[in-house]
């Protein structure tokens, strides 16, 4: 019978010698490829002792924003939940009570705001959609955990500090 195509190959039935029956050349070989790596530059970068540096459009751990005057620019218009394409944010909306004017920008404000962390696959088209430039990806590497619960940052892990020190510095990315 005639093969289909003309990719058929002779197979040879070769006697090895004393030396390939025993595998050296194959162990010479496999042993330079390793010597080869020993003068390699490492790949892998030690990370707490060396720190990686980061492109200008890398995006890290969410914070929430504050303005001038220390009141969270979150207005929970949920524009940030429906662009999100992982469906990772969530949001409660309240009104303001009396007294709270120094604490909310406007009268509507989240009352529960929580990313999904587990879900969320850093897009930043979050950032994108609010209009009040209140959600920013920061270059802040996102920690690692072992409970699924605490990947689920609520506004205690979101909103930055009322402090100038615990400001989170977003300013090249706000002009972008």
């Amino acid at each position: 019978m005639k093969p289909l195509s003309n990719r058929s190959k002779v197979v040879s039935d070769k006697k090895f010698t004393l030396a390939e029956a025993a595998y050296l050349p194959a162990i010479v070989k496999g042993l330079g490829i390793t010597m080869s790596h020993f003068f390699k530059r490492p790949a892998t970068v030690k990370y707490p002792e060396q720190e990686r540096e980061f492109t200008e459009v890398y995006r890290g751990k969410h914070v929430l924003k504050r303005d001038e005057n220390g009141a969270e620019r979150c207005t929970a218009c949920g524009l940030c939940a429906v662009s999100c394409p992982a469906e990772a944010i969530t949001m409660v909306a309240a009104e303001r009570k009396k007294g709270e004017e120094n604490m909310y920008r406007e009268e509507k404000y989240a009352s529960t705001y929580e990313i999904n962390m587990l879900r969320c696959i850093f897009c930043g088209l979050c950032e994108e959609a609010c209009p009040k430039q209140a959600i920013f990806l920061t270059k802040e590497i996102a920690p690692a955990d072992y409970d699924r619960d605490d990947f689920i940052y609520g506004k205690d892990k979101l909103v930055e500090g009322f402090e100038p020190m615990k400001r989170i510095d977003v300013s090249k990315r706000m002009d972008r």
